[in-house]
């Protein structure tokens, strides 16, 4: 086989410019299914900053205030390690995933693809036509009829990028801030405004020009994959065995034989190459390129119907099914993924049933040694810092010592409140008789209360005289 395909990327020709790609619209099963599904994700993704679950933000990513929802969830600095665990569970899974099932969730999930073939895509199939009118256009001196099309598309493109923008935005900041921003004016948040067109310049700036080489170059999932993928991988794949035979394909005749003939089932229309989102031949085998979005499957199978020949001669496959014959089996790769899969998903369960919705840290203040009072009393200063990680403030807060008798002093009111999704910091006494110490360096236990109910407990270190060792 010429692999000289493979010495360059599809969108650029041998001149080494930009290869526009003009697909042909896709229809069929499989683009029927993938339609609704990203209808759904869409949805999905329109509406899940502006939900709220307990007051909280259905997804929300501020990084500015370290603030983090997840599902409804609050996460807080304090509970970095928890999202640390989360972010390598979706890098195994999207491993697993690849290694299993190859680029399919750039094809089915991801939102670049889903935006692109499903909306912007869409929209430049309603306004100029088919994959031939398309490429008439383009040729087309820029009389009435062409600056109408490519300005409306522009107009439409550059306003879907804005929306998208805000929703982004809402991601960022939260929906309350950005309807916020939205009720006061443009004005009044000049940084915000400035923000969200560059945000809009960039969504359109990929939907209108860079689009497939988002995929194709700037995304690194394309070269991962080239590294997960083996011969076992159930991918996007053209039956060259049947498409080809020993005499290779060869366009399609009425009454013969094609087998007897040696003839492969593939009629070299080109239709799986013309439906291509990133121009590629998948008769070529895997490529880079290839995002799995099942348009090819759909041509193929239209032309096999056609010419009364068996579906499937591009289908989901692995290269052990095509050569072979063989079935997907669980290798000892994928047993090994699965366990460290499930190891970190039995951690992470762990840790969110073990996670508070109050974290308290008491930290004795820098360069300050122990008070020897009256009676015997051994005093230390310390800061003190709790987060309410709820949607409802926390009343009638104070501390108690649970490891020892002593007493707990704050510099201001002995009980207080701690805001929803806030905090409460402050300056506290702890005073410790010197008989109940054990060293000059006692770790001492606290309790904090709210309405005499136990909601965190925390331990620092307290200092006393070394003869008390």
């Amino acid at each position: 086989m010429d692999e000289n395909f493979r010495d360059s990327i599809g969108t650029i020709n041998d001149e080494g410019k930009r290869a526009w790609v003009f697909p042909k619209k896709p229809s069929g099963v499989f683009y029927k299914y993938r339609k609704w599904v990203s209808y759904i994700l869409l949805v999905i993704l329109l509406v899940s900053p502006f939900l709220k679950i307990n007051g909280n933000q259905f997804m929300l990513f501020n990084v500015l205030d370290r603030q983090f929802n997840i599902f409804g969830f609050p996460f807080w600095p304090q509970d970095f390690h928890i999202i640390v665990i989360m972010m390598i569970i979706g890098v195994i899974f999207i491993v697993f995933f690849t290694v299993v099932f190859g680029r399919i969730f750039c094809g089915w999930i991801c939102p670049q693809t889903i935006f692109m073939e499903m909306v912007f895509r869409r929209i430049e199939y309603w306004i100029e036509g088919d994959r031939g009118k398309q490429i008439k256009l383009s040729k087309q001196v820029w009389n009435a009829d062409k600056i109408k099309k490519r300005v409306l598309k522009w107009v439409i493109f550059f306003i879907i990028s804005f929306i998208i923008a805000n929703v982004f935005l809402a991601y960022l900041i939260g929906s309350d801030t950005l309807l916020r921003y939205v009720i006061d004016g443009p004005t009044n948040h000049i940084n915000t405004l400035i923000s969200l067109f560059i945000f809009t310049s960039v969504f359109y700036f990929v939907f209108a020009w860079f689009r497939e080489q988002v995929c194709i170059i700037a995304c690194p999932y394309g070269r991962l994959q080239g590294v997960l993928l083996d011969n076992k991988s159930i991918i996007v794949a053209y039956d060259h065995k049947r498409g080809e035979r020993e005499e290779g394909r060869a366009r399609f005749k009425k009454n013969e034989n094609r087998e007897e003939l040696g003839i492969g089932d593939c009629v070299d229309c080109s239709l799986c190459v013309k439906v291509c989102p990133t121009g590629i031949d998948i008769r070529n085998g895997t490529q880079l390129e290839c995002v799995n979005c099942t348009a090819c499957i759909d041509a193929c199978d239209s032309i096999m119907e056609g010419v009364d020949l068996p579906k499937g001669l591009i289908r989901y496959a692995s290269e052990e099914n095509i050569e072979k014959k063989e079935k997907f089996t669980f290798s000892p790769r994928l047993k090994g993924y699965t366990a460290v899969l499930v190891i970190l998903i039995g951690v992470l369960i762990g840790m969110l049933f073990l996670r508070n919705d109050v974290e308290a840290s008491v930290l004795r203040l820098p360069g300050q040694l122990f008070e020897h009072k009256e009676n015997n009393i051994i005093s230390n200063v310390y800061t003190f810092k709790l987060v309410n990680k709820t949607s409802n403030a926390i009343d009638n807060v104070h501390f108690e010592l649970i490891s020892h008798e002593g007493t707990i002093k704050l510099v201001s009111n002995n009980n207080f409140s701690i805001p929803e999704k806030g905090l409460a910091e402050g300056t506290l006494f702890i005073e410790v008789n010197a008989s109940t110490l054990s060293g000059d360096k006692d770790r001492v236990e606290i309790g904090v209360y709210s309405n005499e109910v136990l909601i965190e407990t925390t331990s620092t270190s307290f200092l006393g005289p070394r003869s008390f060792n």
